[in-house]
Parts: C-alpha cells; sequence; structure tokens
C-alpha cells in the first residue's frame, strides 16, 4: 500500500489487536526473570540504543566486527533479520521514530542549517505535515507529547553533548534556529551530532526549556537514574557520539570506528540496562541502526513504503533506507528469537505507542506497517493498555 492511502483505525480493529496480545502464547503465565525477581504482566520500560549506517549483512555476519551484537546480544534475545531504515540519510530517520513523519528534502540533507520546518500541520491523510524543513511546530505531535500527556516519562541520553560548550549545552543541546550546524562535523573532545538528536526537532520539547534540559541530556547522567526503578524513565533513547554509533572510521579522536567501536560501546551499557531493576521489572531494549550503509549500498524498503508526502523517493535512490536488522532483549523474549517479518522504523514506533496506549502517529499507523507481536515476545505476550 503506498502512503497516499488513508488508515482508519476502527474500535474493533484495536479489540483486536488487544485478544491478539492477550491471547497468545501463554499470556497468563508468571515469568521471573535468572534471578529469580518477578516480572510484570506489562512492558512498562522501553530503552533504545540507535546505531549508524550498517548493512544487515555486516552487522550480523558471522565474521562480523560487532561479535557482542551479533552473537552474544542476538543469542540472548530476538534477531529480527528484515528490519528496514525507512530513508537515507541519517536524520529522516530519526525522525521518523519519534513521530511518524516521513522523509522531506532538508532532513534527507541532514538539515545542515538548523531552520524552522516551512509548511501546515498534519493532515487527516496520514498524519503527514505536507513542506519541508527541520524543526517542526508545536502542531506537529511526537511520541514526547504523548508520553507527557499520558502521564508517562521520557529521557533522551546524548553522547557528549556539552563537552565543548561554545558548539552545544549539556542539555538540550541544539544549534540556534536560522544557523548553520556546528556539529555535523567531530571533534576530538565533542563527536556529538544534532542530527542523531530526533527530539530538538520538534518546537513542543525545545520551547518548553526547563522541561527540554531536564529530559535531554548527556549520557553520562544514565548509570545514576538506572539505579532505581523509580528514577528511570519510561522511554529512554540513546544515542552514542559519531565514534560510538559506527558513523565514523576511524573517528576524530583516533578510535577505530565502525562496528568495533559499536561492540566496545554496547559492551560498556547494554548489561547496564540489563541489571537494571526497571528492565528486570517490566522492560525491553531495542537495538538497530538508523540506515544502511549509504545510498547505493541499500535504498530497498518493506511494509508497503513508497512515495511519501514530500519526496518521492524516501532512500533517495530508491524506497526506503535498506536492511539493517534489530536485536530486541526482554524478560518476554525467550533468547535465540529469530524473527523473519518485516519491520521498519515506523513499526518500532507503532510497536511503542502499542506497549504504551498511544495512538499512532504519521506512517505508524498505516495498513502495510506491523506492530511487534507474538515472533518477537516468545516467552510471553505483555499486555497492552487500552487505546484512548
Amino acid at each position: 500500500m503506498r502512503y497516499s492511502n488513508l488508515r482508519v483505525i476502527s474500535h474493533a480493529a484495536v479489540l483486536a489487536t488487544l485478544a491478539f496480545f492477550g491471547g497468545c502464547g501463554g499470556s497468563g503465565d508468571a515469568i521471573t526473570n535468572s534471578d529469580g525477581t518477578p516480572v510484570a504482566s506489562k512492558i512498562g520500560h522501553v530503552f533504545v540504543i540507535v546505531l549508524e549506517n550498517e548493512d544487515f549483512s555486516d552487522s550480523f555476519a558471522a565474521n562480523s566486527a560487532a561479535p557482542y551484537l551479533a552473537q552474544t546480544l542476538s543469542a540472548q534475545g530476538a534477531l529480527l533479520q528484515n528490519y528496514y531504515g525507512i530513508g537515507h540519510n541519517s536524520l529522516d530517520n530519526y525522525i521518523a521514530m519519534l513521530s511518524g513523519q516521513g522523509p522531506n528534502r532538508t532532513t534527507q540533507a541532514d538539515c545542515q542549517n538548523f531552520v524552522e520546518f516551512s509548511g501546515g500541520a498534519p493532515t487527516a491523510q496520514n498524519g503527514q505535515s505536507k513542506g519541508s524543513g527541520c524543526v517542526y511546530p508545536s502542531t506537529v505531535p511526537s511520541l514526547p507529547d504523548q508520553l507527557t500527556t499520558a502521564k508517562l516519562s521520557w529521557k533522551a541520553y546524548m553522547e557528549d553533548m556539552g563537552n565543548t560548550p561554545t558548539r552545544e549545552t549539556a542539555s538540550c543541546g541544539h544549534p540556534t534556529i536560522g544557523s548553520k550546524d556546528g556539529t555535523q562535523v567531530a571533534t576530538a573532545d565533542d563527536q556529538y551530532a544534532t542530527r542523531h538528536n530526533p527530539f530538538v526537532y520538534f518546537h513542543a520539547v525545545i520551547d518548553d526549556q526547563a522541561s527540554c534540559d531536564a529530559r535531554v541530556v548527556n549520557l553520562s547522567k544514565l548509570d545514576a537514574d538506572l539505579g532505581d526503578a523509580g528514577s528511570t524513565a519510561n522511554f529512554i533513547f540513546i544515542t552514542p557520539n559519531l565514534c560510538h554509533d559506527g558513523h565514523d572510521s576511524p573517528c576524530a579522536n583516533g578510535e577505530a570506528g565502525g562496528l568495533a567501536s559499536i561492540n566496545d560501546f554496547l559492551k560498556v551499557w547494554v548489561p547496564k540496562i540489563l541489571a537494571a531493576p526497571a528492565f528486570k521489572q517490566d522492560g525491553l531494549l531495542i537495538i538497530s541502526f538508523d540506515e544502511s550503509n549509504g545510498i547505493l549500498s541499500d535504498s530497498s524498503a518493506c511494509c508497503g513504503e513508497g512515495p511519501s508526502t514530500n519526496v518521492l523517493f524516501p532512500g533517495i535512490a530508491g524506497p526506503g533506507g535498506g536492511k539493517v536488522g534489530a536485536v530486541l532483549l526482554s524478560p518476554f523474549i525467550k533468547a535465540g528469537t529469530i524473527s523473519t517479518t518485516d519491520y521498519n522504523h515506523y513499526s518500532m514506533l507503532r510497536s511503542v505507542e502499542d506497549l504504551f496506549g498511544l495512538p499512532y502517529l504519521g506512517y505508524a499507523g498505516l495498513d502495510g506497517q506491523a506492530s511487534f507481536g507474538a515472533d518477537v515476545f516468545t516467552n510471553k505476550q505483555p499486555e497492552l493498555p487500552p487505546k484512548p
């Protein structure tokens, strides 16, 4: 189905989805962690780590330079073999994860200048705003808006943000609107990239300075927040710096970069997340890549993706961002699970919205999108709160 088609979510469809999640895989059976701690019936904490620019065939190869991801973590959770980016280059993928908005010409170019989005509010047609630009007006909703309205917490952790205060602040870091983005190239001391921080591309987030400062913070804050379930946000988004996400190789500070630095980053942070009380209680960790290794490498798509409201080819040279794969870990997932179902970033947003009982935003509501289901949650189907 092309993106020009209208998505209508009926009450009956929602009830059918709830019945599916509640009725598969022995959802009534209680489960515990390996240390005996009980697991809740619903997923209440979602962690997302986004990495950069790798083809599935490289990241998850038998001889992958990231064996902790390709072998260790895949064996502990679920490997989604047919998970796709939605476009090229980076930024349009990140924005899609939070809002369901498709690419426009400026986000496809990674917003070299931090300019306003010029266009209208989302239309009834797939919830898309017609126009181009970077910073979406407050009339364009995003997942942070939804979570706040639902009285659920969220937090974004950005590695290196604020290392060089003359480039960006240590919280809610972004260029002045209308100015050139000085974080497009890493330095040895500061490898933060605004274009990998989707939260600051929404006025509804950055216009509330106090809230943004408290919620969009440096990665160094995560250690303390993981110490207690009460201090761990319901939704956590983690962006490594341009070296540790694999984007640069070699890196500005002399590190190897690429999959090797991805491997090192994950070996530090994933065990901390998996050991956190919130994760053990009701957690889901999603690890994926924004896009494939480049426009010419792979611009394929899944899930009915085609021409969107603002661009003919979301992948510039094709319909999508290529096959990147994803690994999901949770007490609700059996070790060694493999899924061949087609998913993309809109599917991830849709799944998070299902888990928290939120309406679908933008292309997350398309007929061609699927939420993570029984192919992923193989240990126990999490209960879903009702949709409003």
